[in-house]
Parts: structure tokens; C-alpha cells; sequence
């Protein structure tokens, strides 16, 4: 134990004997001890006291603990509430709409009014800024129901030619000045926030031109002396630079993959070649990811055009593709996809080239509008929703002094940079282009595209590998473990493919450890994984069982079949069987072979990973089914439904699908609960009765407490509403772990499957001695996990120590400290914890961390 954590704890006994009490601050996420506050609470102090501690060492009556930095008084402490009194803020949606940018919408103004500020729409984006009048109105709480599940932007976006004019302008600032608003949350792409910058920019002007002709006061200009910005990007191209996601990129993949899927099935029938053309003008994203997503022979994006004998190279992959038996090809092309000249690459030029060369039936596709629609997707339903949190609190806390911002994702990160840092390296990005610098182009997309990008030159390469020599192949088999979780079909052929094109031999493990302890094993081709990529479940089998009691059969197998390395993909029980393999080199050197755990499992329960593969298939299930119920309560008007999900003693699932379905409450393991809580719970919704909102949604995670059941929540819920609200239940079961992965699970889990192979071969490598493989250190048996910002290999040992082994998950958690937001967006009376908020970062510093996923 670390002396400043022993003086803390040490301090925290004391301060308890003596009637005081201990605030947590931080739920989730590092452990740290400057967000720990200590509340005085004796009953003759009337104006309560908080201790902020901080990373010195110091001493308080004697007693040595961390050094008090400030002294919070109780009203600071609630400062999140009343952070915006007095205070006016403005939102507005312009240029292309997205997906999600209603889940923004209602997060500014719920947590807008939230802090006490008074919120305003502007309908019709900066048109609706020009024009004033009905264009910007109150929004109120209830003003906002129902809007999370609705694709577009439901206070509309137009563009505005009036705005580009400073006359334009100066009409925007006198609708803003009479109304008192001085925060600005512009949701949009870059030349949207560029915009908003500029209007910052000549905000003191703009006010002394209107007091000068009269038509604000001298008092209204000093009260709106200085105007804040902060913008949140929607686009679903993702081209915007500072971001790794934009809000609607994931919802445009979500209808593309669905309608990828669709035309496979028919392309496989006919045998016939399909050309699918994705947005994209100026960034190739869509069609990046979507190549990686579904598998597609070709793509082609504006940032990397293809070599001068392109189509030499595209017939003859195409050709040795219908060889190896397939009956299908996928190409897809970015609208704004170049030749090295700068000439445009048509779908049709695409089609006209393969009908001429090769004779093969074939079909175009051009997407269009179609990825703008439909229902969002619950990764951009939470990443609008946090977002909208960020951008209250960094216009909130805005300063004469603090640059305009947009609020950006980094990993599972949320950060502010420089919004004018961002717009300027997106334009760069452009100009590459524009002067065929497409290498600066590409590295100035950012590490996470350049890394989409290298995947999927390695997978589409499917001419037969060149084998170096019995020597130089190594013998890597691969398994799922666990229950089945989709997206890991995807991580399999990944591996697979991977490590044929490096020249080892793969072999495949049916259904898990069993499997390996039975010798159900076989030897992987090239088109053994063909099409897996798109399909649900587990193709290999996968099952719960643990390998310690069958150690001296698996031992036997790996030598059987010369295993040399092990890529185990699975849940719980896959990194549970790794810690047992560690220990079972002990007794068999035939385990002493380098292991890497790819976590793989709905619950998001595996330590060392914020996130898994399966995870956002199963939320996105959940929500899918939420909207429908919340659809059919608001038809039949004052109905609870109570919903059970799955996650063992894992509360992810409850939490972000109450997140992204607009729940009224999620009950989980990790946040205790009482009857108190569950009576609290039912007077909030007995309240929401008498409002308009007249439906209800409660989440319940299925292992949350013993005792409070899914069935006992529902039997109180129907007592205490009679005459209020009808109860209804739903418990989702196995429908959570089916159905064609998404995007992101396939992207996550291919993507994976890489980095666990190229790690795997050199780790053999590296423990090759004396003609054998021998990998006998901690750092030989890995678990791959993203942490924050990153893709790492943690050795399973470490991860011991961050395990609660009774319930099967994780000692810390990052997507707990979202738990606030769910609760505050459900008008609950409760503390924002404002500690761990992004703060001002660089885009320089950005780049040049690590990638993410």
C-alpha cells in the first residue's frame, strides 16, 4: 500500500469514530485520491464543510493524511445546481443532420436546466439565428420526451447564406442579446463551427454596431458582454479532425452493413458482383470501415487513391477470389474516391471495367440519403448524450479568455480541444489532397484511420501466402470460450487470415477448452473463414468449461499438434482459463507457450478492457427493444415496464442501454440499493404521471440483489401504482447474445484479431529456445483490452489484483461514473460529479498519443 493511500484510509477510521463521514466523488475510472471529498457533518456546525484532499502529504488535528487543498462549503459543493442561474444557453443543429443529434439536443437542455440556466431551441439551425422570432423558443423539460430513438434533428437544419454575411450577423446577435443568451452549443460539421467561431470572433463589434443604432441598450450590452461557444460534431462522414467518432458516423454504418447484408444473400445467389457507393466527398471512413465490416474484396477512398495499374490488380483479385469458390464480390466506393491524378473512380467506371474484363454479372448500389436516416444507434444516442452533458458544463464554465471549443471522443475519452485547431487541421487534411500529398492526407486523418487502413490491406490480400520454410511456421491455434457473443466469428477470421498471410500454420479449437482437451481440432484455410465476418454467435462452438482439470489431455494435444501459441476469445471464463493456464505451467512445460485472451462477451465484464466484443450488439438489442416498449407505454398512456437484462453481476448493459433508451432508473450490483431507493424510484414516476410524459422505463440488471427481483420489483411497482400506472415486465434472456453483430463489433473484433496475431508472432519468436517454444514470463500470457485511449496487452497475472473474482467483474469500472448523467437526464434530484471533466487539451498532444480503436 502507497503511504499517501495508507494515510488516507488510516484517516478515513478516524474521521469516522468522530461523526464524520466520507463523500465519494468518483464512481468508476481510476482510483484517485484528488477526487475524494470528506464531509463534516456534526450537528452544531450550521455551515457544512468539505476537506478536498490531494496528493501531499499533510496533517489535520494532529492526524496525518493528504494535505487539504481547499475548504468547499456546502452550497459549492452543490455548485453543479446552480451553476447556470442567471445564465442563458442557446442550441442549435446546422448543415447535414445525423443521427444523434437529437440525443445532444436533449442532453444540453436537461442538463441545462439542470444547472438552473434557461435553454433555448433555435429552430432551422443559423437560419433560425437570422430570422428570430418563433424560431427561438423556451425548451422546457417534457419538450424533449421521446426524442433519443428519433433519427435527423427534430429542431431542424437548413443552410443559411445569411449568416455568411456580417449584416446576417449582426441581426443573430440583436435575436441573442434580447433574449439574454450568451452560450452558444452548436451542433454541426466544421464549417458549421466554423461559423461559430467567426461570431464569436466579432461579437464585441457586432454589440457596439447594435448599441450604436439604437437597438440595444447599454445595460444589454454589458450583460452580454462576451459570448461563448462550444460545438459537438454531427456528421456521419467522420471527417472531422480531433475526433475519433462523430455523432451519426455509427448509425450511417449501422444502415449501410444492414443493407451490405441484404445484398450479400442476393449476390451469393446469382453469383454476381455488387459495387456499393457510400458517402464520403472528401473522407473515406464509411467505406473504410465498411470494407473492414463486411469483408469487401475492394475499396475505394479519396485519402489513398489506388496504384496506376489499378484495374489490373482489381480483376485479378476478383478473378482469385470467384476461384477459391466464392460466388460473390463486394467493392465499395466513396462518392468522393480518386484516381493519383485527381480523377474521379465512378461506381459505373467501377462496373463498365469488371463487365468488360472478366464477364461477371454485375450490379451498382448507390446508397445515398438512406445513411442519414433511420434510428440511431445506441453508441451515438450515448455519445450525443455525453456530449451534451460536456458541452453545458465547458459553456457554463467559459471564460472572455477561453478559446471556442468542440468537445471531442478519444477511446471512451471524452476531451475539449481548440475548435479552431481542429477546423484548421481538417482543412489541411483537404489541401493534402487537393495537392496529391495523399501519404500527409492520410496521416493527418489520425492514427485510429491510418490503422483502419493497414487492416484492411492485409485482409483483402488473398492471394495464397508464400510459406518461408518449415523453419520459419510457427503453429497458433485458435478457440472461443465462453458464452457466445457476437463479433466473435469476426475476431476468428481475422486471426485466422492474419496468420496465414504472416506464414504460420493456424489451426481452429472446437467449443472451447473441451475441445482442446479432446482433440477437436483442425487445420484453417484462407477460406475456411470466408463470410464470417457478418454472422452472429460462435461458428467454432464455444462452452464454459475451465481447462485445469483436463490439464494432462490439453498438454498432450499441444504437443500433438505442435501448438505453439493460443488466441482465446471469450468472456470471463476465457481470462479465468488463462490464470489457470499460468498456473498450470507449474506442472506441464507443454503450457509453457505464449496465450492472449481477446475479450469477447455481452456482460463487458473482462478486466483489463473497457469495452468487449458483443457488448454494443447486445445494447443495441436492448435499446431496439426499449424503443418499442417505450412506443407501445405511450400509447396506452401511464404504463411502467420493468426490463430485465443480462450481464451476471455486470451492471454495463443496464446502465448504457438506461443511457441510450431514456430510462427512468437501472438498477445494478455495482450502486447498491434499498427498499428506500425502490420507493423513491416509484414516487419519481408516480410524479411523471401528472406531466405529459405519461409511460415509464426501468432497467434491471438480472444479478442487481438476491432478494429484490425482477419479479419483486414488478409485484411493488403494480402495488404502489395502482389508480397511477399499470406495471408491465419484460425479461429480454438470450436474445441479447444473437443477431448479426454490428459494426463496431466487427470493426473492434477484426481489428482484435490483428493485433493479437502480430503480438502472437513475435512473442513466439521471442520465446523460441533450443528448438522449442518455451514463453515462461507473466508477459507471455496476455489479456488485449482498450484503456482509454489505447489498445494494450496487459499480462492476466496483473489483472489479479483489479478482479473481484466472487462476481465476476472488474474492481473498477469507467462507465459508472455515467451513471449521474442517466439520472440527471431522468430529472432526478441528485449531485453532478463535476471532478472528472474534461478539460482544454491541444490536438498536437492528441495525435501524438496512442491510437485508438
Amino acid at each position: 500500500m502507497h503511504k499517501e493511500e495508507f494515510h488516507l484510509k488510516f484517516f478515513m477510521c478516524v474521521i469516522q469514530s468522530r461523526g464524520l463521514v466520507r463523500t465519494p466523488q468518483s464512481t468508476g475510472g481510476e482510483a484517485s485520491t484528488s477526487s475524494m471529498l470528506i464531509q463534516k457533518s456534526s450537528p452544531e456546525i450550521d455551515n457544512m464543510k468539505y476537506l478536498y484532499a490531494t496528493d501531499d502529504p499533510g496533517s489535520v488535528e494532529g492526524i496525518p493524511i493528504l494535505k487539504t487543498e481547499w475548504i468547499m462549503t456546502h452550497e459549492e459543493h452543490h455548485a453543479a445546481k446552480t451553476l447556470g442561474i442567471g445564465k442563458a444557453i442557446a442550441v442549435l443543429t446546422s448543415g447535414g443532420d445525423a443521427q444523434g443529434m437529437n440525443a445532444a439536443v436533449r442532453a444540453v437542455v436537461r442538463v441545462g436546466i439542470f444547472t438552473g440556466a434557461r435553454v433555448f431551441f433555435v429552430h432551422e439551425g443559423y437560419q433560425g439565428l437570422v430570422d428570430g422570432g418563433d424560431n427561438i423558443r423556451e425548451a422546457t423539460w417534457e419538450s424533449v420526451s421521446m426524442m433519443l430513438q428519433l433519427g435527423g434533428t427534430v429542431i431542424g437544419s437548413a443552410r443559411c447564406k445569411d449568416f455568411r454575411e456580417r449584416e446576417g450577423r449582426l441581426r443573430a446577435a440583436h435575436n441573442l442579446v434580447k433574449r439574454g443568451i450568451t452560450n452558444l452549443c452548436v451542433i454541426g460539421g466544421d464549417g458549421s463551427l466554423t461559423g461559430a467561431d467567426t461570431f464569436r470572433s466579432e461579437w464585441s463589434d457586432l454589440l457596439s454596431d447594435l448599441q450604436k443604432a439604437g437597438k440595444i441598450t447599454a445595460e444589454e450590452a454589458t450583460k452580454s458582454s462576451y459570448l461563448n461557444i462550444v460545438g459537438l460534431v454531427g456528421s456521419i462522414d467522420n471527417d472531422f479532425c480531433g475526433t475519433d467518432m462523430t455523432i451519426g458516423t455509427d448509425s450511417a454504418l449501422h444502415r449501410i452493413i444492414e443493407i451490405v447484408d441484404a445484398i450479400t444473400t442476393t449476390a451469393q445467389s446469382h453469383q454476381r458482383t455488387f459495387v456499393l457507393e457510400v458517402m464520403g466527398r472528401h473522407c473515406g471512413y464509411l467505406a473504410l470501415v465498411t470494407s473492414l465490416s463486411c469483408g469487401a474484396d475492394w475499396v475505394f477512398i479519396p485519402e489513398c487513391p489506388p496504384d496506376d495499374d489499378w484495374e489490373e490488380h482489381l480483376c485479378r483479385r476478383l478473378t482469385e477470389t470467384r476461384t477459391r469458390g466464392s460466388r460473390l464480390n463486394i467493392i465499395i466506393v466513396a462518392e468522393g474516391a480518386i484516381d493519383k491524378t485527381g480523377k474521379p473512380i465512378t461506381s459505373e467506371d467501377i462496373k463498365n471495367l469488371v463487365v468488360k474484363r472478366l464477364g461477371y454479372d454485375t450490379r451498382v448500389t448507390v446508397l445515398g440519403h438512406v445513411q442519414r436516416g433511420g434510428t440511431p444507434s445506441a453508441f451515438d444516442r450515448i455519445l450525443g448524450s455525453r456530449m451534451g452533458v460536456e458541452a453545458v458544463m465547458a459553456l457554463l464554465e467559459g471564460t472572455p479568455d477561453t478559446p471556442a471549443c468542440v468537445v471531442s471522443l478519444s477511446g471512451n475519452q471524452a476531451v475539449r480541444l481548440p475548435l479552431m485547431e481542429c477546423v484548421q487541421m481538417t482543412k489541411d487534411v483537404t489541401k493534402a489532397m487537393n495537392d496529391r500529398k495523399f501519404d500527409e492526407a492520410m496521416k493527418l486523418r489520425g492514427r485510429s484511420f491510418m490503422n483502419n487502413w493497414e487492416v484492411y490491406k492485409l485482409l483483402a490480400h488473398i492471394r495464397p501466402p508464400v510459406t518461408k520454410g518449415p523453419g520459419s511456421t510457427h503453429t497458433v491455434a485458435v478457440m472461443n470460450v465462453g458464452a457466445p457473443a457476437a463479433g466473435m466469428n469476426a475476431a476468428v477470421r481475422s486471426t485466422v487470415r492474419i496468420g496465414l498471410i504472416q506464414g504460420n500454420r493456424v489451426l481452429v479449437v472446437h467449443d472451447g477448452f473441451e475441445g482442446l482437451a479432446k482433440g477437436q481440432i483442425e487445420e484453417a484455410s484462407w477460406s475456411y473463414v470466408g463470410g464470417w465476418t457478418g454472422q452472429g454467435g460462435s461458428k467454432l462452438g464455444t462452452k464454459r468449461t475451465l481447462p485445469k482439470k483436463s490439464f494432462e489431455q490439453i498438454s498432450a494435444n499441444i504437443t500433438k499438434f505442435n501448438i505453439q501459441g493460443l488466441v482465446i476469445i471469450g468472456g470471463f471464463e476465457a481470462y479465468t482459463g488463462g490464470l489457470e493456464l499460468m498456473e498450470g505451467r507449474k506442472l506441464f512445460d507443454e503450457l509453457c507457450i505464449p496465450f492472449v485472451v481477446i475479450p469477447a462477451t455481452v456482460s463487458n465484464n473482462v478486466p483489463g478492457s473497457d469495452f468487449s466484443v458483443g457488448a454494443d450488439t447486445a445494447l443495441n438489442t436492448i435499446c431496439t427493444t426499449c424503443d418499442r416498449i417505450k412506443q407501445s407505454a405511450a400509447g396506452t398512456k401511464r404504463r411502467v415496464f420493468i426490463i430485465e437484462t443480462m450481464g451476471g453481476y455486470c451492471g454495463y448493459l443496464a446502465t448504457m442501454a438506461g443511457l441510450a433508451a431514456g430510462a427512468d432508473a437501472a438498477y445494478i450490483f455495482e450502486e447498491p440499493f434499498t427498499i428506500r431507493d425502490l420507493q423513491a424510484n416509484v414516487e419519481h414516476l408516480v410524479q411523471k404521471m401528472k406531466t405529459t410524459v405519461k409511460r415509464g422505463l426501468v432497467l434491471r440488471n438480472e444479478k442487481c440483489n438476491e432478494n429484490y427481483t425482477t419479479d419483486f420489483i414488478f409485484n411493488l411497482y403494480s402495488e404502489e401504482g395502482k389508480g397511477i400506472f399499470d406495471s408491465r415486465k419484460n425479461v429480454l434472456g438470450h436474445m441479447q447474445q444473437g443477431g448479426s453483430p454490428t459494426p463496431f463489433d466487427r470493426n473492434f473484433a477484426t481489428k482484435m484479431g490483428a493485433k493479437a496475431m502480430n503480438w502472437m508472432s513475435g512473442k513466439i519468436k521471442e520465446s523460441y529456445r533450443n528448438g522449442r517454444i518455451f514463453a515462461n514470463t507473466p508477459d507471455s500470457g496476455c489479456v488485449l483490452g482498450m484503456r482509454k485511449r489505447a489498445l494494450v496487452f496487459q499480462p492476466v497475472t496483473e489483472l489479479k489484483e483489479q478482479t473481484d473474482f466472487d462476481h465476476r467483474i472488474p474492481k473498477e469500472q469507467w462507465w459508472l461514473k455515467l451513471r449521474p448523467i442517466l439520472k440527471i437526464l431522468a430529472k432526478y434530484e441528485i449531485d453532478l460529479d463535476t471532478t472528472e471533466h474534461a478539460h482544454l487539451e491541444h490536438i498536437s498532444r492528441k495525435r501524438s498519443g496512442e491510437a485508438s480503436i
